[in-house]
This record gives C-alpha cells, sequence and structure tokens, in this order.
C-alpha cells in the first residue's frame, strides 16, 4: 500500500501520469516496497530480470563496474525515474549495475505481475516501449554530444538533464543538483580535476554555485544557451 506521499510522488512521474485509468490502478495494486542501503545493488549486469523500478525516495546509480573496480555512471536515477525495463523487452540478462547512492526505497513490480498484465492486456507494450523509447532518446543524445561538443557543452548539457530529472517529472520546482564533482567526472568520463574547473568557470559567471555534493543552478537558461551553443 503506498503512503500518501508516495502516490504524491508517483503522480509527478510523466510516464504514469499519461497511462489509462486500467494500468495506473494495476501499478497500485502491484507494486511492492523494496528498501536498500548505501552501497547495495538493486541488480547487477548479467543477473536476470526480476521486475522494474521506481525510486520515490534516495538514489540509485545506472552504470557499470569494470573488473579492476573502476565505475561508469550513465545516470542517477531519483524520485520519481522508473528503471529496469530493456531487460524485459529484450528477454536479456540486466546490461548494467543499479546500486544505491543512499539509504532509499524504491517501488517494485515484479516480473510474474507484469508479465501477466502483458499476457493479458498486450496494449501495454505500448507503454512500455514509451518508457524505454526515453532513456534510449537520451542515450542518443549523449553518443552524439560526446563527438560534437566540447567538455564544457557536455557538462551543460548533462547538468539540464539532471535539473529536469531526464524528462521524469511533470512539474520540477527544485532547482538544487544533489550530486558530487567525482560522480560528474564518470558521467563525462573525465576528470575530476576537469570538472572542478569547468564549475569554477560556470560559478564565475553568475551560471550556478556549488558547495559539498550540492549545485544549484541560477541561471538555467545561460545553461541551455552553453549546451547548444555552435560556438
Amino acid at each position: 500500500m503506498l503512503k500518501e506521499n508516495e502516490l504524491s510522488i508517483l503522480k509527478n512521474n510523466v510516464w504514469y501520469s499519461q497511462l489509462p485509468d486500467l494500468f495506473k490502478a494495476f501499478i497500485l495494486r502491484h507494486t511492492t516496497h523494496l528498501h536498500v542501503e548505501r552501497d547495495q545493488a538493486v541488480f547487477r549486469s548479467g543477473d536476470t530480470f526480476d521486475g522494474i523500478y521506481a525510486v520515490v525516495q534516495g538514489k540509485i546509480r545506472l552504470g557499470y563496474i569494470d573488473i579492476e573496480g573502476n565505475e561508469s555512471i550513465a545516470a542517477i536515477a531519483e524520485p520519481i525515474m522508473w528503471f529496469g525495463e530493456i531487460s524485459l523487452v529484450d528477454q536479456q540478462p540486466r546490461s548494467h549495475h543499479a546500486i544505491a547512492t543512499e539509504k532509499s526505497t524504491l517501488l517494485k513490480i515484479s516480473n510474474t505481475s507484469i508479465e501477466d498484465l502483458l499476457h493479458t492486456h498486450p496494449q501495454f507494450w505500448f507503454h512500455i516501449a514509451q518508457l524505454t523509447s526515453q532513456k534510449l532518446r537520451l542515450a542518443f543524445i549523449e553518443l552524439i554530444s560526446i563527438h560534437t561538443l566540447n567538455i564544457s557543452q557536455r557538462l551543460a548539457q548533462r547538468l539540464l538533464f539532471i535539473l529536469n530529472r531526464y524528462g521524469n517529472h511533470l512539474k520540477v520546482e527544485n532547482n538544487t543538483i544533489q550530486l558530487s564533482q567525482e560522480q560528474l567526472a564518470q558521467m563525462l568520463m573525465c576528470s575530476r580535476q576537469t570538472i572542478n574547473q569547468e564549475l569554477h568557470q560556470l560559478e564565475q559567471m553568475g551560471i550556478l554555485k556549488v558547495a559539498f555534493r550540492k549545485i544549484e543552478i541560477i541561471d538555467a537558461d545561460q545553461l541551455h544557451q552553453m549546451a547548444h551553443s555552435t560556438k
């Protein structure tokens, strides 16, 4: 049973808000809670599909850890972001890790529940496709940016993605990003020193303000101009 505040958070999710009432009711009936501690894995690369998840409290980093222990972060899932549906679509093992950055609470729809729903109502595949396509679109944008943008533009673009919660929120009110410079460096595949220098420059320009594990966006419009500059 979802708490009132959790239901409020869920209703602010773009994907959920656009679902037909039938499927919203299904999610509410079949959702269970999963509580994870900091650095605890929700799943790891190679695991079999066990369901899809949504973050209602805390943060989950999505990425990969190589055999030498080096971590690459693709994104950090915050309330209210759904993840884990890729393995439902392609019926393959998990492609990446999902590890708690801090103590977190997730909503989970088990593999058996969602597979039963898809068997009974195959039209729900359309909505799963929407969820997957959202991430695919962002992945293409990021891939293109690696080859076409400089690090300043890529940083501006990524900060906007995070600020706008990767397009998951109907309404975004908070202009503060809770993120360390090390995590930003892992996302952009560069050094922490480079990120530090770039953030310092943006701070001098009055675009943002940096604090410990926190970045306050002061001028999102100027950040958008930087991300899409042709210079």
